[in-house]
């Protein structure tokens, strides 16, 4: 048992020490790796973001028939998986498929639509949710004030700009650590489609644990990086 406890330490430290190194010298592999996990992440989020807000933002506001179902469907979307999403992308991006002729598949392209998808439900609840929690009468206040409807969903963003931020974290969160649908849509092509999490799928595979814990290490170290920024830009912005 003490044996196994120290190979567990032992391995840990070398997967740290790893992470260390690799980055510190600018390994290109490993910073190719960063790059595209960070471009395709950021890419589908503010995607996400910008879709996802003025689509919560309506579900918020209007009283239709199927709105709770609606609401049902997107809020299935926090745990929609991330292989199913693969599966049916990787379906529709085959050569003979109904999206073929794209060209998409093992592109960084098919994995920002892959994880885009992920995180789109995502902002379209949370945003719907902030929405729903703005006092009822600052609504009337600006109809009263003559605002235009544009001007009126501008103001309310500004007012839910807080819980934005926290949306998007959340989507980032959430597909810059998924693994199924980046896999099976991108095929973890080197220097193209392989991102941090499928190469620590592929290292473990092969038996490089060393190297699979210094990328695991490296994963958490960025989403830190990134979610303190955000939380940072957050907190500055929050009322004292």
């Amino acid at each position: 048992m003490a044996s196994a406890n120290w190979d567990y330490w032992s391995e840990l430290g070398t997967g740290f020490t790893d992470a260390v190194f690799l980055l510190v010298t600018f390994d290109p592999e490993t910073w190719s790796v960063i790059r595209q996990s960070l471009l395709i992440s950021t890419t589908a989020t503010l995607a996400a973001l910008l879709i996802g807000v003025p689509i919560g933002m309506w579900i918020a506001l209007s009283s239709f028939r199927g709105r709770s179902l609606l609401f049902t469907i997107f809020n299935t979307g926090f745990g929609l998986p991330p292989v199913v999403v693969g599966l049916i992308l990787s379906i529709l991006l085959l050569r003979h498929g109904p999206l073929g002729w794209l060209n998409l598949r093992f592109t960084p392209a098919a994995m920002i639509i892959a994880q885009f998808i992920l995180s789109t439900p995502i902002v379209i609840n949370l945003t719907a949710v902030a929405i729903q929690q703005l006092n009822p009468k600052l609504w009337m206040q600006m109809k009263a004030l003559g605002a235009s409807r544009s001007q009126m969903l501008w103001l309310m963003g500004r007012e839910i700009r807080l819980p934005l931020i926290g949306a998007y974290m959340a989507g980032f969160g959430a597909v810059i650590s998924e693994v199924g649908a980046s896999q099976m849509v991108g095929g973890n092509l080197p220097g193209s489609t392989r991102v941090l999490t499928t190469a620590i799928v592929m290292e473990t595979g092969m038996g490089h644990y060393d190297r699979a814990m210094a990328y695991g290490i490296i994963l958490l170290l960025l989403v830190a990086v990134v979610v303190g920024l955000l939380t940072w830009f957050q907190q500055q912005d929050a009322p004292r």
